[in-house]
Order: C-alpha cells, then sequence, then structure tokens
C-alpha cells in the first residue's frame, strides 16, 4: 500500500463463533496495524457469549448486534451505510492471516481500476490449496460434479488444472475473503438479501463483472478453516439448495 493514507475496512459476519473469533481478528489486526483500517464485526443474534468476548478483548473493533441471524449476505449489508473506505474486504470468522495480504490487494485494485473484486490464494489448514469455484456456476458445475462420474467438472470449475500463479480474471469470487471497492459495493446495495446463505457471492461476482473485472491474486494467501459444518444437516443443505434455485432463476439455468 502506498505511502498515502487509504482508508480500508472489514467486515465479519459472526453467529455463535466464540471458539474461534478470536484468532481470525488477532491475525487480521495484526496485520493492518500500519494501515488506516477499520474493522466491523456484523453479529446475526450470537448465544455464546461472542459478541462479550470480543467487546472485552477488541474494544478498536466496532460491533454491530442484529436482532436476528441476517444470515451472510444480510450481516455483511449491516454495516454498508457506515463504510467510508475506498477499499472493503469481506472476511469469514473461519479465516487465518499469516501474512500482510491487505496491502498487495489494494496496491493492485489501484493501478488496475478496471477491477474491482480481488481474491487471494485460499488455503488449508495442512498447507494445500483450497480449490474454490472460479467460473460462474452452471448445471454441470454444481450439482453434477457431485456424482463420482463426473467429477472432472469441479475440477473444471475451480480452475484446479490451469497453472494459475500470476493474477488472473475469474468469474467468480468466494465470499470467505476478498475485498472490493467500497463505491461499487454501496452502488450495487451490498449482497442480494434474497439469499440467506450460499451463493450470494457468486451472485454479487456476477454483477460486478458486468462493468469491472474480478481478479485471482494467488501472490499472497489466508487460511480458511472450513469445515462445510452447515452441509452436513438438512437444514444446510436445504438451505443450499434454496439458494441455488435462487440463483438460476435469476441468472438462467444453464447447462
Amino acid at each position: 500500500m502506498n505511502s498515502n493514507p487509504i482508508k480500508v475496512s472489514g467486515c465479519v459476519v459472526t453467529y455463535n463463533n466464540a471458539s474461534i473469533i478470536s484468532e481470525c481478528i488477532e491475525s487480521v489486526l495484526k496485520w493492518t496495524k500500519n494501515y488506516d483500517f477499520k474493522l466491523y464485526i456484523s453479529d446475526n443474534g450470537s448465544t455464546d457469549g461472542t459478541v462479550e468476548l470480543i467487546r472485552r478483548r477488541f474494544p478498536q473493533v466496532i460491533v454491530l448486534e442484529n436482532k436476528r441471524n441476517l444470515g451472510f449476505g444480510g450481516g455483511h449489508n449491516r454495516i454498508l451505510r457506515k463504510l467510508d473506505s475506498k477499499y472493503h474486504f469481506v472476511i469469514n470468522p473461519d479465516i487465518f492471516v499469516t501474512q500482510d495480504v491487505f496491502g498487495p490487494m489494494v496496491d493492485y485494485l489501484e493501478v488496475h481500476r478496471n477491477a474491482a473484486m480481488i481474491t487471494p490464494k485460499i488455503m488449508n489448514d495442512n498447507g494445500t490449496e483450497q480449490q474454490l469455484p472460479k467460473r460462474n456456476p452452471t448445471i454441470r458445475y454444481t450439482i453434477l460434479s457431485k456424482f463420482k462420474p463426473f467429477k472432472h467438472y469441479r475440477q473444471i470449475y475451480t480452475r484446479e488444472l490451469e497453472n494459475l500463479n500470476t493474477p488472473t480474471d475469474v468469474d467468480f469470487c468466494t465470499g470467505c475473503f476478498f475485498a472490493i471497492r467500497t463505491s461499487v459495493f454501496k452502488r450495487l446495495k451490498g449482497f442480494d438479501k434474497r439469499y440467506f446463505m450460499y451463493m450470494e457471492d457468486a451472485d454479487l461476482s456476477r454483477m460486478v463483472r458486468q462493468r469491472y473485472r474480478i481478479v485471482f491474486f494467488p501472490s499472497v494467501y489466508v487460511y480458511h478453516k472450513w469445515h462445510r459444518e452447515n452441509l452436513r444437516n438438512l437444514r444446510g443443505i436445504l438451505r443450499w439448495l434454496k439458494s441455488m434455485i435462487q440463483y438460476y432463476m435469476k441468472w438462467g439455468w444453464e447447462f
């Protein structure tokens, strides 16, 4: 990040994340202490002491307590009107930062004015890369790829077999960690409120790409302690199916 102070913000949406949120916040604050950075927590009605823990341990963090669970996108949208930054980071509570990803990502957006969203390499705990979607969702990628004969569609969806070692334009920017121009985020009114959880990042990506580039930036990385716990129960699966149907009803049932 250049010597001129650029206002940067970040938001983490929490829901009963007391067991993991301290590690996330500590790592984010550690690597943003030299920047003009403001961190928001949008809590969706936690009952496990998440809010109390954050207020006690991190008084510099701005906490918004939502009266009910607004979901992923709704939780992030709660802070839209408060943002006065130039760039905004969307951060999952299970993200852990071990290097300065913020400065390089902001620097890239500063130079490349036709890019509006950027995501780094996302890593597993064991040091392997998480192969996350980089193409627009289609029926073959989201449904057929879950069946053994069509597993290769997942590799196409994530572009796993490509050598993406330099900044590369992508269709889909994962919601677990990305930066977006705040002006663009506000103009689009944040995430589409029709999605409670799942597919809202694909939807936002598609809206952004109508006018701007989205970039996969593998020069830096974060760790994502992702266990897909919400898809291990019936409620989570039904939410995923509902969001997928909403996405295809909006953008078309592309095979």
